[in-house]
Order: structure tokens, then C-alpha cells, then sequence
């Protein structure tokens, strides 16, 4: 893949349009700073972690990296107005929020000199942050991991129907591993693409090896939306994802759900190594992964599929 200048790496001035998705308990500095140091733009979940542990990583990072990275900022988390003053504190330059409403901090952090961009699952969405003033959109498709959107609308729908209703840049997201995807989230109007799953099943992402490893033995099916009626997430078929099918099929107790959620089930996962009563999240596009690589070596696969990918001729 060239390296030539389009909107998204103008914005963030960085050499390639690829995003690290700021993944609660795999993007701490060693992640981001290896992503950024690539030529690509590494986030730091501040998802799952306390303030003074991102204000660790964050300085961390800074040490680690020369280049521009930034902080992803889920506004469904306590403590966002300390999360937000040390970011300002420690002279973050980017900012990527998701979960809420993208007019609670943008233009408090662009009165700063911050680039923030907002992760939509909508067209609609979409629209409000353009409205918001962002300084680009993210909109992930529901192949995604993690937190989700409700409408289950694919990244190959949305990006192109997202293309439409905004002049903003725009960032794809939601099952993009390979560079050949990479390439067709482009054709479809993208500026760039936001790569979580893959990056999550590399050595220097933090989650628990037990987990890597796990990402890496997936198959098509493997992985299910659910949890609507709280926050839609994407998580991988276990015990614990069972215990919540029992609780919808006997009659959604909304109630019951949150209990069995409220037991640090993502940290005990995808942290601590727990495969069956773990919170596990993870993309579709995992089972495309087979093995656990360097970021270095996935940027490499990932330029040289994006460059060997040519349009059949009819």
C-alpha cells in the first residue's frame, strides 16, 4: 500500500489509514505505541481501565512512540470527566469516543487543539455527529466485537449508505482483518478502517495468552449478538454465554442479566484467562485468525494483501 496522503492520514498525520480499535483490556501502551510506531494510529482503551493506570499508560506510550496515537474514551463508563482532564493533562492529540452521545466532549476537547472522531453502528448516528462537529465518523458494522449497535446493519451496507448523508471522513469498522477487506471498505466510500479482532490476537496486545489463543481456534458461528436490551455486544459461545441464554429463555429478566454481568466478567475473560466464565469478545472476522503474531507482521500481511488485491476484470 502507498503511503500517499488521503483525508484520514491528513487528519491524524500518520502514514497508513489504519486504526487500532481501542479494545477494553488488550490496548494498553505496548499495543498502541507498537500500532503507531507501524505507521498506523494506536488507540488506548481507557474502557478498562482506572485513571491512574491510563494516565500510566498513556505516559508509557509517549515514551514508547514518537508518533501521533490517541486514547478511545466509551462514555458508558464511570469516571469520563477525570478520564477526559488527563488526557488534557498529558498532551493527548487524539480522542475517540463511542457509547453516547458525541456532543458531550467534542467541542470541549477541540477548544484544545484534540482531533476526536465518534463511532456510530448507524446512518442515523452518523448524521448527529456530523451535526456534532466531529472531525471524523467511524461507523462499525455489526460483525464487530464488543460493544455493538441494535439494527445488526453489515459494514458493507453501512459504509456506503454512511457515504451518502455525510461530507465528514469516514473510518470503516467491523470484520476487517486482511488487507483485501481493507481494499473493499475503500471501494465502498471509506477513508480509512478501524481493525480491532485482528490486532487482539497479537503479542502485544494485554489480554490473557489463554485468550489469544482462543481467538485463534475460532470458526464461522462461533460468536453471537446479544445483550440487546442493556448494551449490544458481541461475545464468543461459552458457559457464560449460555448462563444468559437461560436467563431469555426464561422470560429476559433484565434484572438477572445485569447480575450475572456484574461480576467483572470481561476482565475475568479476556484478562484473566477465563474461557468459560469470562465475558469473551471478539469480531466474526476472528475466524479468519489462525495464529498470533507480532503488529510488525500484521501490518506486513496487511499492505501486502491491500497492494496484491486487483478488481477481476467482467
Amino acid at each position: 500500500m502507498q503511503s500517499e496522503q488521503n483525508r484520514i492520514t491528513e487528519l491524524f498525520t500518520i502514514k497508513y489509514p489504519i486504526i487500532q480499535a481501542g479494545m477494553i483490556w488488550h490496548s494498553g501502551w505496548k499495543l498502541a505505541s507498537a500500532v503507531s510506531n507501524c505507521g498506523g494510529l494506536g488507540l488506548i482503551g481507557a474502557g478498562s481501565m482506572y485513571p491512574d493506570v491510563l494516565r500510566e499508560n498513556i505516559q508509557k506510550c509517549k515514551n514508547a512512540t514518537d508518533k501521533p496515537f490517541g486514547v478511545n474514551v466509551p462514555m458508558l463508563y464511570p469516571n469520563l470527566d477525570e478520564i477526559i482532564q488527563i488526557i488534557l493533562e498529558e498532551g493527548v492529540k487524539i480522542v475517540f469516543t463511542s457509547a453516547g452521545n458525541p456532543k458531550t466532549y467534542t467541542e470541549t476537547l477541540q477548544k484544545e487543539g484534540l482531533k476526536v472522531a465518534h463511532v456510530v453502528s448507524s446512518t442515523k448516528f452518523a448524521i448527529k455527529c456530523e451535526d456534532a462537529g466531529v472531525d471524523a465518523i467511524v461507523a462499525e458494522g455489526f460483525e464487530a466485537g464488543g460493544h455493538n449497535g441494535r439494527d445488526e446493519t453489515t459494514t458493507f451496507c453501512l459504509i456506503p449508505n454512511v457515504k451518502k448523508h455525510i461530507s465528514k471522513p469516514l473510518i470503516a469498522a467491523g470484520g476487517i482483518a486482511l488487507g483485501s477487506q481493507m481494499k473493499a471498505a475503500m471501494i465502498l466510500g471509506a477513508d480509512g478502517v478501524q481493525i480491532g479482532s485482528r490486532f487482539a490476537a497479537t503479542v502485544e496486545a494485554s489480554a490473557h495468552d489463554n485468550w489469544k489463543r482462543k481467538i485463534t481456534e475460532l470458526n464461522e458461528g462461533d460468536t453471537h449478538l446479544t445483550l440487546k436490551e442493556l448494551a449490544p455486544v458481541r461475545m464468543v459461545k461459552n458457559k457464560f454465554f449460555n448462563e444468559l441464554e437461560e436467563i431469555y429463555n426464561a422470560g429476559r429478566n433484565t434484572d438477572a442479566l445485569i447480575e450475572s454481568l456484574g461480576r467483572a466478567r470481561a476482565k475475568r475473560g479476556m484478562f484473566e484467562g477465563d474461557m468459560e466464565e469470562g465475558e469473551l469478545e471478539i469480531g466474526q472476522v476472528s475466524a479468519l485468525i489462525d495464529e498470533i503474531l507480532p503488529v510488525e507482521e500484521v501490518f506486513s500481511h496487511l499492505l501486502k494483501e491491500f497492494e496484491d488485491t486487483k478488481m477481476p476484470n467482467f
